[in-house]
Parts: structure tokens; C-alpha cells; sequence
């Protein structure tokens, strides 16, 4: 199972293109893999003939642990899924996945012919410094195993170097505990009990991820939050407007989110301030914004990302935006598009929403959240007369940003969304 993208800890095989007794060649989809944020391709990293399919359509599998056995090296496949690779090993993930590290390159002989040996026996070797052309394999037609190679002679392997390290931190750890009282252990969560009748609905791997991160970010973030009331009606004028133009020309329809997000752009150079994530012992200041935006799909929430934002028009940003929509609903977004977000919106004025608060979306320091456009009365020259009116709100990381400059931020985007006509500009 490949790590397909930086928070995924296991996947689910949707669906196999390949069956037992199919000839593979490297570069060939074997299956579907849906992660935490989409559904994607798994390309074959050796060829050969697969022999053995160990994981089914729909279910899951830890990322490192085996999928299927190529070209029936029993030796190799029986002992692999009997001990997975953990999630957190990175050495596990490359072996697996095209994504994180290149195939390992067909090894010749010295006559040119080509070596047979497994995929699993090619990275130990590369490993132990273990050149294959000196080995005798004792595989099905010569193939060398991963027993062959482990009996060479090499490089130390990297096993022990490991547990040396683990060894040295664990005295440290030791020899830190006698002067220093052991935390208190966090409170244990209260879980409910399902009774009969109730129905138990498991976790997606999305969901899980959503879990975990939101809990990260209320539990390490400090939040603040800020609201302010904007005018929308200079808004849906001038929206109504350019839609009745889109239409005889390039036929895109312009959405209110399309010009608040060109709004919090703007507003994001102009208070670059916002546009920054804390780092530990420092803050980080991005030179460009990622624009995350949050889009509702079946398993909850995902946050794709327009990359350097500051650069793109209201029409791009628009048909980018409903391009995103659309595969993410099918889960065929790709895990770089989830990558380099700096900050992001969360607009619910679909569903009728007036004024919520978000939570921070880590590493991120701001999230804009952006209510319905309402009607009621309002108060102008002294008069009560009929009003368009729209809730916004900041939820921010007190360690980067401060409330002055929040409520800068927030000042300007309000400004934008008054005066439509500055984004066009």
C-alpha cells in the first residue's frame, strides 16, 4: 500500500485492473486506492506476473502492508504480510509508493542480461551495499530473494543504526525521568455506548483524518474570533451584472464565493500579516498565497488549494474553483492539489447559514468564515429602510496573529465586498 498523500495512514482498494495470472509491466494501473482525500491511480513499480491478490475490493490495508504478490516469490510474500509495515515507517512507504521514491531500476549482468530479483530484494541490497550480480538467487528460475541478499555481506544495515539511536534515546529518556515528574496523563474520553436499535456507521480513512486534525487544532491552537456585518448589496449588483455580460460572451456564471474569495485575497496582500503560520520558534511568512477552500463532499470536508491565488483574476479563480468542486465530489483530486495552503475559506451562506466559527485548519493561521446573504432592515441617513446583509468572521492563531491586525484584515476585506469594483481593478 503506497502513501498517496502526506496525512494518510492506511487506504481502502476500491478497485483492481488487474487479476491473477495478468502480465504487469512497470508503468501499468493495478488498482484504485481511495485515501483520506481522494480516489487514485496505483501504478505498477516492478513487472512481472501477479501470482497472488492478498487484499479484496473495499477493504483497507496500512500503508506498507501487501497488496499482492508479483510474479510468485513465496519467499518474499509469505513473510511480508505476517509483519506490515507500521504507517509511520517512511522506509515501508517508499517501498511501495511511485509517488514518494522512483522504482528501482532493472539490474543487468554483466553480459547484459537482466537479473532476476524481487522488489523487496533490490532495496535490501541497495541498503547493504549488496551488488546482485554476485549473488546466486535461489527463487522460482533463479530469482533472488530477500534470503539471499540478507546472507551477503554489505554496509551495516540500517536496522542497527536504528536501534542504536532508539537504545541512546531511551537512556536519555531514563536518565531525564529521574529528575523530572512524569506529566500528568491526559483525561480519557468519554464514549458513548450503542444500544439495540442504534446503528454503528465506521470511520472513512477521511473521516478519521478530519478527527484527528480538528481535535490537534482546538486542542494546540489558541483561537480567537472576530465578526463583523458587511453590505452585500453593491456585491449582488455587481454580480448580476457581469453574469448578464458572461452570459453573450465566455458563458461563466459568477458565484457571491467567487468575489469573496478574490476579496480575502486581496485583503491577504494587503495585511500580509495574516498570511503566516507558527513554526515552533518562529513564524513563518508565505510569499505567496494558497487559497484553501472548503468544499462539502460526502465524508465531510475537503480543503483544495489555488496556488498563488495573489496572481489569478475573479475568472480564474471561479472556473478553478468549480473544477475543484467537481472532482472533489468524485474523489479525483490529486494530493498536490491539497498541498501549500496558507490560509482558508469556509462559506456556508448555501445552506442558509448567518454567522459561524471556524476552526483553524493546521498549519494555517486564519479561516475566513462567511455567512448568507440576508435581508432585513437597516439603519441609513437615520432611516430604517431595507437592507442586504452578510456576516463575516475571522478565526485566528493568537501565537501569529494579533487582534489589531485581524480586525485590519477583516476591515479590508468588508472593504472589498462594499466596493466590488477595487477587485476588478
Amino acid at each position: 500500500m503506497p502513501k498517496l498523500s502526506d496525512t494518510m495512514t492506511e487506504g481502502t482498494l476500491i478497485k483492481w485492473h488487474k487479476k491473477v495470472g495478468d502480465s504487469v509491466e512497470i508503468g501499468d494501473i493495478l488498482a484504485e486506492v481511495e485515501t483520506d482525500k481522494a480516489t487514485m491511480e496505483m501504478e505498477a513499480f516492478d513487472e512481472g506476473t501477479i501470482t497472488e491478490i492478498l487484499v479484496a475490493e473495499g477493504d483497507k490495508a496500512a500503508i506498507g502492508s501487501i497488496l499482492a504478490v508479483l510474479d510468485g516469490d513465496g519467499s518474499d510474500a509469505a513473510a511480508a504480510p505476517a509483519a506490515p509495515a507500521k504507517p509511520q515507517e517512511p522506509e515501508a512507504a517508499k517501498t511501495a509508493a511511485p509517488a514518494q521514491a522512483a522504482a528501482p531500476a532493472p539490474v543487468s549482468a554483466a553480459g547484459g542480461e537482466r537479473i532476476k530479483a524481487s522488489p523487496l530484494a533490490r532495496k535490501i541490497a541497495a541498503e547493504k551495499g549488496v551488488d546482485l550480480g554476485s549473488l546466486t538467487g535461489s527463487g522460482p528460475a533463479g530469482r533472488i530473494v530477500r534470503a539471499d541478499v540478507e546472507g551477503a555481506s554489505g554496509k551495516p544495515a540500517t536496522k542497527s543504526a536504528d536501534a542504536s539511536a532508539a537504545s541512546g534515546l531511551a537512556a536519555a529518556a531514563k536518565a531525564r525521568s529521574t529528575s523530572t515528574a512524569a506529566p500528568a496523563p491526559a483525561p480519557a474520553a468519554i464514549l458513548p455506548t450503542a444500544k439495540e436499535g442504534d446503528e454503528r456507521v465506521e470511520l472513512s480513512s477521511m473521516r478519521k483524518v478530519i478527527a484527528s486534525r480538528l481535535l490537534a487544532s482546538k486542542q494546540t491552537i489558541p483561537h480567537f474570533y472576530l465578526h463583523l456585518e458587511v453590505d452585500a448589496g453593491p456585491l449582488m449588483a455587481l454580480r448580476k451584472q457581469v453574469n448578464a455580460q458572461a452570459e453573450k460572451t465566455h458563458g461563466n456564471k459568477y458565484s457571491v464565493n467567487d468575489f469573496v474569495l478574490k476579496a480575502v485575497i486581496n485583503a491577504s496582500v494587503a495585511v500580509p500579516a495574516v498570511n503566516a503560520s507558527f513554526a515552533g520558534d518562529h513564524i513563518v511568512n508565505f510569499q505567496h498565497i494558497g487559497l484553501s477552500v472548503a468544499i462539502a463532499v460526502e465524508d465531510g470536508l475537503v480543503t483544495p488549494v489555488i496556488q498563488q491565488a495573489e496572481t489569478k483574476s475573479v475568472m480564474q479563480i471561479s472556473k478553478e474553483v468549480k473544477d475543484l468542486a467537481a472532482r472533489a465530489k468524485n474523489k479525483k483530486l490529486k494530493p498536490s492539489e491539497f498541498d501549500g495552503g496558507t490560509i482558508t475559506v469556509s462559506n456556508l451562506g448555501a445552506w442558509g447559514i448567518e454567522s459561524f466559527d471556524a476552526i483553524v485548519n493546521p498549519p494555517q493561521a486564519v479561516i475566513v468564515s462567511v455567512g448568507a446573504a440576508i435581508e432585513k432592515p437597516v439603519v441609513k441617513n437615520g432611516q430604517i429602510v431595507p437592507g442586504l446583509r452578510m456576516n463575516l468572521g475571522v478565526s485566528c492563531d493568537h501565537r501569529v496573529v494579533d487582534g489589531a491586525v485581524a480586525a485590519a484584515f477583516l476591515a479590508e476585506v468588508k472593504k472589498l465586498i462594499e466596493e466590488p469594483a477595487l477587485m476588478l481593478v
